[in-house]
């Protein structure tokens, strides 16, 4: 019997089977492998719809092969890590791979993050700060001031990433008093507009932030509890949050940065996505797509969504911009909304990804009606730390490219140290494709680090949840650690295959 498990450990790859024929590669593959590492590339979950012809299979392993670094000379991914950030990656990876430590962790974190002392405030305490800056913080967070997150978004485009996904610290998770604040009254006045306030001055600083082309999240529950309200009844924003909504898309579409707006808890999602739908048919006219709506494959209901969506952006001649996610509310929503087992969520995210890339409905993704007409426009945002979904991705980007089929707009993301052979394995791709021949012969991918800023106290509670949403990916850890391990030995002079 199929185990039921927490939908965002799909979010890290397995092995089985291995995808190509290991007797046509090298030791050391790029292109259609991603990973310089030694060993043979694999899959885990054969029941994924997604399909390849013999000519994309064969069309992957030449371009494979193609693509080898000298082999007296192995450069592996991970070796683009300052010396610092491997260090620190490796002692958070540690902990995270024993679940004793770990979980004790966890607790900690979040007993700091939810206290309400003014002592165990990092804020207010200058020990605590340091401690949790130094260690945590600097692992996952961009910075507390502008110069701070110019610093780490500079030092991340050195290392080869095209660019961020930024986000403010400030978020609503509705969790237990949800309720509570979908029936409080709220009026026009006093605080309501005082959080319209903040979360526009938050907004409008992160995308100043953010340098051209890269990308910035923005969570319309940041705006208050009124914002929250009209999302969960269906109705648009009020007139001052509208405007709000305006100067930030106006400021971005200025500035040439793209704008994710955040998917959240199931009771707000179709206004967040009436929202954001409004905001595609007014700024995504030009061919490209400044606003992007994000898509939770982990839910039954995200195929039909997206496909309604779709349907409207060929009708009313829009492009749709789509982040596609795996997604992370299995705690704060009702289960029966999500697919029973890890592997729906794996055949769900791969063929939604599979159907947009080919620009193709299928199994997964199907039309709403036999004479829905040609598919859209569509830019799309690859999110997660699944190495097998972006080997996948990128062996169907790799044999487009190979064809001259037309390809769409399509960026990888990934949280700032996570999975960081995953991620530093696109970079590394993306350097020895461009030196191979570039886009006329294989895909070059484009890799983003997704992070947020603010106070160490801000990001707290962002830090908790995003160790909550992954703390049972204890295999994927291991095998990061490992990767990260090796990577030590080797700037050590020690053997290390």
């Amino acid at each position: 019997m199929a185990t039921l498990l927490h939908p965002m450990r799909t979010s890290f790859g397995q092995t089985s089977a291995p995808i190509f024929s290991t007797s046509s590669f090298a030791k050391w593959q790029i292109s259609s492998n991603i990973y310089a590492f030694h060993q043979p590339v694999r899959h885990a979950h054969s029941r994924r719809n997604v399909s390849y012809t013999a000519a994309e299979m064969e069309g992957s392993e030449r371009i494979a092969s193609s693509a080898l670094i000298d082999m007296t000379k192995p450069v592996p991914p991970l070796s683009i890590l300052p010396l610092p950030n491997l260090i620190r990656s490796y002692l958070i990876t540690a902990i995270s791979s024993f679940p004793t430590l770990l979980y004790a962790s966890l607790r900690a974190l979040r007993f700091l993050a939810n206290s309400k002392s003014a002592a165990l405030n990092p804020d207010r305490n200058p020990l605590l700060h340091s401690l949790i800056k130094r260690t945590i913080y600097a692992q996952f967070c961009a910075g507390e001031t502008t110069h701070e997150v110019d610093e780490t978004i500079n030092r991340l485009k050195r290392m080869g990433y095209r660019g961020v996904m930024l986000g403010y610290a400030r978020e609503v998770c509705l969790g237990k008093n949800q309720a509570e604040i979908l029936s409080s009254k709220v009026k026009e006045d006093g605080l309501n507009v005082d959080e319209i306030s903040s979360w526009t001055k938050g907004t409008l600083t992160t995308v100043g932030m953010a340098q051209k082309g890269d990308f910035v999240s923005v969570k319309f529950t940041g705006a208050g509890t009124q914002a929250l309200q009209h999302l969960a009844m269906g109705k648009p924003p009020s007139t001052l949050l509208e405007k709000s909504i305006t100067e930030v898309c106006e400021l971005a579409e200025t500035r040439g940065v793209k704008l994710l707006f955040d998917a959240e808890q199931d009771a707000v999602q179709a206004g967040i996505d009436a929202w954001t739908i409004g905001c595609m048919k007014r700024y995504n006219r030009n061919g490209q797509a400044l606003v992007y709506g994000t898509y939770q494959a982990y839910k039954k209901s995200t195929p039909g969504v997206l496909a309604e969506h779709l349907d409207l952006a060929r009708k009313e001649d829009f492009v749709l911009g789509v982040k596609l996610v795996r997604g992370a509310y299995l705690g704060c929503d009702p289960r029966h909304l999500f697919w029973e087992t890890i592997e729906d969520t794996h055949q769900t995210y791969d063929g939604i990804a599979e159907s947009l890339m080919r620009r193709a409905y299928n199994d997964t993704l199907k039309a709403t009606s036999p004479s829905a007409g040609a598919f859209p426009r569509v830019n799309l945002v690859l999110a997660g730390h699944n190495k097998d979904s972006v080997i996948r991705a990128q062996a169907i980007r790799n044999a487009q490219a190979a064809s001259g089929e037309s390809r769409i707009d399509l960026a990888y993301g990934q949280l700032m140290g996570m999975a960081e052979d995953v991620s530093c394995g696109l970079v590394h791709a993306g350097q020895v494709a461009v030196q191979e021949g570039g886009e006329s012969v294989v895909d070059v991918p484009r890799a983003y680090q997704y992070l947020v800023w603010g106070t160490v106290g801000e990001c707290s509670q962002y830090l908790v949840r995003r160790a909550e949403e992954n703390k049972d990916a204890l295999s994927r850890t291991r095998e990061g650690r490992k990767a990260l391990g090796k990577e030590l030995l080797r700037r050590c002079g020690m053997p290390w295959r």
